[in-house]
Order: structure tokens, then C-alpha cells, then sequence
């Protein structure tokens, strides 16, 4: 069996979209994934073996694998073959898109450490809360002059 899922921008999807094709089945899912290498970062984190190229990740878990692919505008794919029926197809999607979250909210975390002397701002403390939000506290330096 195979199922592919359309996999659309949070911001355009107002809905998920199911349909029957012939040798699977189509569905539209709303996600966040925009970036490449953290797309393929999350998939390595949900156990998949990854295979990456520019408008293309393969990943392979056991008895599944999925074809994830890039359209012009951007919008990302993922063509699951082996074991997999429509559920399970979004379930993995859904895991994926969690694991995306974190690899997002690290490199943002990531980025605000390094840019925060040049904006005059030094980090005081950081913060994990249970659900897993990062709590940042930055003072602004005083310049000298």
C-alpha cells in the first residue's frame, strides 16, 4: 500500500483533506516544515535512516519508508510505501512535526545566544519549563563612551 501526504504550510491549511487515488490514498496535512536540513534532522530524531538532497529527503524506518519532496513553492510531500495505511501515515507526520518544533526552537534558542553580545545584551539566565518552552532573561550592557 502507499499513501502520500500533501503536507501544507499551518498557515494556508484551514482543513485536512482526504481522497482516494488509485494504488493509495492522498491526504493534505497541515504542518510547519519549511526547512530542509531541519526536516531532516527531526526524521533522524524519530528513528529514520535519512537520505537528503536539495529538493529531496528519503527516510527509511523499519518495514516503511517515505519519498519527502519539495514542489516550486515550497510546500513539502511525503510519499509513504511498505506498512503504512492513511493513519499510521499521518501519525508518523504528526511525530515528525513535534521533533521539527524542537529543531526549530533549538536553532531560534541557538541564534538569540550569539546575537544577543552584538545587540548589546547579555544572557542572565535560561529556562526550561516542563513543557518544554525555553525562558530566556537577557540585561541590556551599558555602553561605553
Amino acid at each position: 500500500m502507499s499513501v502520500s501526504l500533501i503536507l501544507v504550510p499551518a498557515a494556508l491549511a484551514a482543513a485536512a483533506v482526504i481522497q482516494a487515488r488509485a494504488g493509495g490514498t492522498t491526504c493534505t496535512v497541515s504542518t510547519r516544515m519549511r526547512d530542509s536540513g531541519l526536516l531532516a534532522a527531526a526524521l533522524r530524531e524519530t528513528g529514520a535512516v535519512v537520505t537528503d538532497a536539495t529538493d529531496r529527503i528519503d527516510a527509511l524506518w523499519a518495514g516503511v519508508t517515505a519519498a519527502f519532496t519539495r514542489d516550486a513553492e515550497g510546500v513539502w510531500a511525503a510519499h509513504f510505501r511498505g506498512g503504512v495505511d492513511e493513519e499510521r501515515a499521518v501519525e508518523i507526520v504528526r511525530r515528525l512535526d513535534v521533533a521539527y518544533g524542537r529543531k526549530v526552537q533549538a536553532a531560534v534558542v541557538e541564534r538569540l545566544r550569539n546575537r544577543a553580545p552584538a545587540a548589546g545584551l547579555r544572557l542572565e539566565s535560561e529556562t526550561v519549563t516542563d513543557d518544554a518552552a525555553v525562558r530566556m532573561v537577557f540585561a541590556v550592557e551599558r555602553r561605553r563612551g
